[in-house]
């Protein structure tokens, strides 16, 4: 739990006060059963009204001073358990924005959002019930049961016999039910995955009518979750039960006991009463100490998972060269030397296997290849979005890991595949690439994307805002935007993944020229699938199955490249049927 503690840093003075007020709220009330018996056996039974009315406002004082404790602990617990919350979950939001793309993809998105909502509140949760119960009722349980030797050491032996009975029956229920609170978190993670791909994608659900079918797998997904839950709850729910059995036994064997007592002489009825009151108080602490512990086995899964992103290991950390050189980008000259990547450290196959090529600065390469070939994968090692397994990626002839990672993504921008734009207005989108950016800068940059026309026709604009990843534009509109958005960085090195897919020829072609015009001293990376778009680029690599199959320019690649001329020859011949 040491990692956690950082997180109740603002939260101390409340961590003090609540077990305080705690020890306060227990000593008042402990000594109310003892005051009670008195008022019976003293001031009944001698008939002294001073005697009651004196006890009595004792009782009343401490009673008062009881509830303002029990109210501030309550108060400060809530306090202390909700910034705790806040500032463990801020510290995980924290942690995953350091991701790199190696933990993302061990780690599903959904899965985090269930650890930061649902499995921080469990700990919430279990940490008010800690300040609030788990220093009560072990103090509650000491008190009553000293006093209740103090006693009749003989009555109190059936709590000697209550307290082991009840232990083992607990523990052999935790130990049953412990294994299903971590299945139900994981049965979460699955349901919180399919509304999460319906919710993102539910155009395409409606598109192909898959309604029904979405319905029924939430539905299998849902009842796999609630069946796991009933037999989670259903496990432990037999410990109350149990303890309320065990606590109405005991009842009654002191009741039969201490009344005999009391037939006999040696027992005054003001002594059973409050006897009663303290193996009640002890039974009762019993029953607080398993639900905390109940809810700390629950919690156990919640503190396994959040403790997995905390002490997850990113890969991609700026080095102490790194730091200490502040190395930034100038001139954007690229350099693949004999790189090998794999995703995952442990596995056997190379995504890409020797690539070697060279990019000068201020030139236009073209990266091409089947899809599944691992372009993508390719580029995304010069920003470090993946670090290479073997060889190097050299920008500027240093080795990007020298760079620290801020300068080096700052100065090669990236547009991926998927286009994504956030809530809120155009302009805050497009400040993404230059938050100081000026509206000239912003108009600038939109034209160049060809996207300055298209923005001016929507009714406000620039200040147009944007629905949920711009549901409220076109595929096409929304390449355009996330490219100005990256120009507007004014990058070194810019690299366009697939980016003008849905952009048609002749608005890439208009693209084309306004880089050429604008962009002449960034060095431009495209990877693209119309060979017709990139036939003016100064270099075009062909990858095949994670390999360089060819480098040139077009007419080079035509003439010695046969799978390249086979893919142009291709293209050709659909466009040709195509008109």
């Amino acid at each position: 739990m040491r990692q956690y503690l950082p997180f109740f840093g603002k939260y101390r003075k409340a961590l003090i006060l609540a077990p305080a007020l705690v020890i306060l709220d227990v000593l008042c009330e402990i000594v109310q059963p003892e005051l009670m018996s008195k008022i019976v056996d003293n001031g009944v039974g001698q008939k002294s009204m001073s005697y009651i009315l004196h006890t009595g406002g004792i009782m009343l004082g401490l009673s008062l001073v009881a509830i303002t404790a029990n109210i501030g602990n309550i108060y400060y617990s809530s306090h202390a358990s909700v910034g705790f919350a806040a500032e463990l979950r801020k510290g995980l939001y924290n942690k995953i924005l350091k991701f790199s793309f190696s933990n993302l993809d061990r780690l599903s998105s959904a899965s985090l959002v269930t650890r930061m909502t649902n499995d921080i509140n469990i700990l919430q949760d279990v940490t008010m019930m800690s300040l609030r119960l788990l220093i009560r009722a072990p103090l509650m349980l000491l008190f009553a049961v000293i006093i209740a030797v103090r006693i009749n050491a003989g009555l109190a032996s059936i709590i000697g016999v209550a307290i082991p009975v009840l232990g083992v029956s607990i523990y052999l229920i935790l130990r049953k039910g412990l294994p299903f609170f971590e299945k139900v978190q994981k049965k979460l993670d699955k349901v919180n995955v399919v509304i999460q791909e319906n919710l993102v994608n539910v155009r395409v659900v409606k598109s192909f009518v898959r309604e029904d079918f979405e319905v029924k797998k939430f539905a299998c997904t849902n009842d796999e979750l609630r069946e796991m839950s009933v037999k989670a709850s259903g496990t432990v729910v037999l410990i109350m039960p149990v303890m309320q059995l065990v606590m109405n036994l005991s009842i009654v064997a002191i009741v039969w006991f201490g009344g005999n007592k009391i037939i006999s002489g040696s027992f005054q009825v003001g002594q059973l009463m409050s006897f009663i009151t303290y193996i009640t108080q002890i039974l009762m602490s019993l029953m607080m100490l398993s639900m905390t512990i109940m809810s700390f086995s629950r919690a156990g899964a919640s503190v396994q998972r959040t403790t997995e992103v905390l002490k997850a290991k990113v890969d991609i950390i700026d080095s102490p060269a790194a730091v200490n050189e502040d190395l930034h980008v100038t001139r954007g000259k690229i350099e693949f030397e004999k790189v090998f990547f794999k995703y995952h450290a442990d596995g056997s196959e190379f995504v890409l296997r020797n690539i070697s090529f060279t990019v000068l600065p201020g030139e236009t390469a073209a990266i091409i290849g089947a899809t599944g070939s691992s372009k993508s994968t390719l580029v995304q090692l010069i920003p470090r979005l993946y670090d290479v397994t073997l060889g190097r990626v050299l920008v500027d002839d240093r080795d990007v890991r020298d760079y620290p990672v801020k300068n080096l993504r700052s100065a090669a921008n990236l547009v991926i595949q998927q286009n994504e734009l956030f809530s809120g207005s155009i302009r805050d989108n497009l400040k993404w690439g230059n938050v100081t950016a000026t509206e000239k800068e912003i108009i600038a940059a939109s034209r160049d994307a060809q996207a300055h026309d298209f923005i001016m026709t929507l009714p406000r604009q620039y200040d147009t805002v944007l629905g949920q990843g711009g549901v409220n534009l076109s595929g096409g509109q929304k390449q355009r935007i996330c490219i100005a958005r990256a120009i507007l960085g004014r990058p070194v090195i810019l690299i366009l993944d697939d980016s003008t897919s849905a952009v048609d020829v002749a608005t890439e072609a208009a693209m084309r020229q306004s880089f050429r015009n604008h962009l002449a001293g960034t060095t431009v990376l495209i990877i693209a699938q119309r060979i017709s778009s990139i036939q003016a680029a100064d270099k075009i690599i062909l990858v095949d199955n994670g390999e360089i199959a060819g480098i040139g320019r077009h007419d080079e690649l035509m003439k010695n490249c046969m799978i390249y001329r086979e893919i142009y020859l291709s293209q050709q011949l659909q466009k040709g049927t195509a008109g």
